[in-house]
């Protein structure tokens, strides 16, 4: 990591002056921004801001740009590869208390929102509407953080990820600027598409503040089913079957026999303890039965041994609460561990293979590999639990990530699905795109040519 660069204190005397007791250095606050849910040590900045408004933070902005201090925006720190570590020290800006729901268009399908609120949150807001927001990685992210990381997740196999799900944006650029990306129109072919830029840019170029968002009508009926599976080849080459045949399937979901019996002592369920496919279906009542009924004759021809179904909408989130804690669940398979998670993504037609031969890869790790993933997109994960005190296990875990990342690139996938690069994958995203990391770094330069804006993070400022 770098080295923290000289913090002037009379910083927080002018942002005090500016927020009052929304700025601390409470050494507890600084260290809970200093981490996430990554194996990185901790980070922690030097001062801690809470912004309520786009003008508060292009304050900020221009506070720390004038004694050339370092921000790192903050949802709510669920990032898996030091997204919001303060590796060079500076100002955390926590926009957790942007948290309002600003409109809501019912008739055109879309809401803005600050960056801070939450996915739950904004789903409860429009519940009573019909409509909903799909865009669901798991952890209960802001959707700020989750249009700069490009978030994706269980649902993306049929409504997309952030960047489908993203109309337009509030950003402040380094140099104090506040820009628009762009209108709530549906499309639009005027000039550079900036909203693309931003999202997915981990707040290296500028501080996302608000999101004009997608919503969807609610389906009329909705059903979930587990199923399991005598292999995990089973399991890709159904879901690869399933998409190949045109199933609308709204979710499906990959789980290893070590992740289901870990779901299972954490979550208190009792699914059989084998490769499983969690799935949902959306639509009208006869197509959910009919969607149903072609994925249970694909499973049953690749080893499906049974569908457990819910069908309720208490069952369906008891099912879909289980999948979301499978990480958690899975750190109790090592007590005391953390993880190094893996996060590739294939074209569809190589997912079997890709899969195969990665948990061949792993069978030699000192402890089990659970395995689960999105695969309705080709996105799968590993978890590696390391010994936070065995430095020898860590670069282990990195070699093996290496060489699921290299098998990826190679069959024409990509180095992250939807975690980002942050500080863990910058040497992988070199591997993939080759010279185009340069024409990377030149927009990072030109939007922030003093690298304030969250340093260290996505592109490598130097060639490797």
């Amino acid at each position: 990591m770098n080295k923290a660069r000289d913090f002037d204190q009379s910083v927080v005397t002018e942002l005090q002056a500016l927020l009052g007791d929304r700025v601390t250095t409470s050494p507890g606050i600084r260290e809970h921004h200093g981490k996430d849910e990554s194996y990185f040590p901790i980070a922690p900045p030097d001062a801690v801001a809470f912004p309520h408004s786009t003008q508060e933070v292009r304050d900020i902005v221009n506070i720390c740009r004038r004694h050339r201090v370092p921000m790192i925006p903050y949802g709510v720190g669920t990032s898996l590869e030091g997204h919001t570590l303060a590796v060079e020290g500076g100002v955390c800006i926590d926009l957790s208390q942007m948290n309002k729901v600003l409109h809501v268009h019912e008739e055109d399908l879309d809401a803005v929102v600050q960056a801070g609120v939450t996915r739950k949150a904004l789903n409860e807001h429009i519940r009573h509407t019909g409509l909903f927001f799909p865009v669901d990685p798991g952890a209960d992210a802001t959707i700020g953080g989750m249009a700069a990381t490009r978030a994706s997740g269980t649902n993306a196999v049929r409504y997309g990820t952030m960047r489908e799900n993203v109309l337009a944006l509030t950003v402040v650029l380094a140099d104090g600027r506040i820009i628009h990306t762009s209108s709530r129109a549906k499309k639009s072919a005027a000039g550079y598409d900036l909203t693309r830029l931003f999202v997915g840019s981990e707040g290296t170029l500028g501080i996302i503040t608000e999101v004009t968002v997608k919503l969807y009508a609610v389906q009329e009926a909705m059903s979930a089913a587990v199923c399991a599976f005598e292999s995990i080849d089973g399991c890709t080459k159904t879901v690869i079957q399933v998409i190949q045949a045109g199933v609308p399937i709204a979710r499906s979901e990959i789980v290893c026999e070590n992740s289901i019996a870990a779901i299972n002592k954490y979550s208190k369920t009792s699914y059989r303890v084998a490769p499983t496919l969690f799935f949902e279906f959306h639509g009208t009542a006869a197509s959910v039965v009919e969607q149903a009924e072609m994925v249970q004759e694909i499973a049953k021809e690749n080893g499906g041994m049974d569908f457990i179904w819910a069908t309720k909408p208490e069952d369906r989130t008891k099912l879909w609460e289980a999948r979301h804690n499978a990480y958690f669940a899975c750190l109790q398979l090592r007590p005391g561990s953390r993880s190094v998670s893996t996060d590739v993504c294939v074209p569809i037609s190589r997912l079997a293979e890709c899969v195969a031969e990665s948990m061949e890869d792993v069978k030699s790790y000192v402890a089990p590999v659970p395995l689960m993933g999105h695969v309705g997109d080709g996105n799968f994960h590993l978890m590696f639990l390391v010994d936070p005190n065995n430095p020898a296990e860590l670069e282990q875990a990195k070699a093996f990530n290496e060489r699921l990342v290299k098998r990826a690139i190679e069959m024409e996938g990509t180095c992250t699905g939807e975690h980002g690069i942050g500080l863990g994958k910058q040497s992988s995203l070199v591997q993939e795109h080759g010279e185009a990391v340069d024409v990377m770094r030149d927009i990072k330069k030109l939007f922030d040519p003093e690298n304030l804006m969250n340093p260290g993070k996505l592109i490598p400022m130097t060639s490797q």
